[in-house]
């Protein structure tokens, strides 16, 4: 028999606060709960929202495998060097990108 986490009541009302702006920190002491065992309920039940990250300079943060793919696409690599290209430096990885990105098509 499987154990069930959260009652409908008590899913209803982390849904509840979830959506009234109660932090999961919160909601998560008030059931005695973890905070992750809140945001994985809250995702299962399609509410929950993703914090997004920002760079130092408050740009949105771009994973080193985003642009090891772009990079690949431009430069039409095969698979397993679009993989290798994710050890690269990010930053090294962010420049070439831009510098592919803002020339003429091969």
């Amino acid at each position: 028999m499987k154990t069930i986490n959260y009652t409908p009541e008590q899913t209803a009302q982390i849904i509840s606060d979830y959506q009234n702006g109660v932090s999961v920190e919160i909601i998560s002491h008030n059931l005695g709960k973890t905070v992750r065992s809140i945001v994985a309920k809250l995702s299962r039940e399609k509410v929950y929202i993703a914090k997004e990250y920002k760079t130092k300079t408050g740009e949105s943060v771009i994973k080193k495998d985003t642009h090891a793919d772009a990079i690949g696409a431009i430069l039409r690599l095969p698979e397993n060097d679009i993989e290798s290209l994710t050890k690269a430096n990010k930053n090294a990885l962010k420049v070439i990108f831009e510098a592919l990105a803002n020339s003429k098509p091969i």
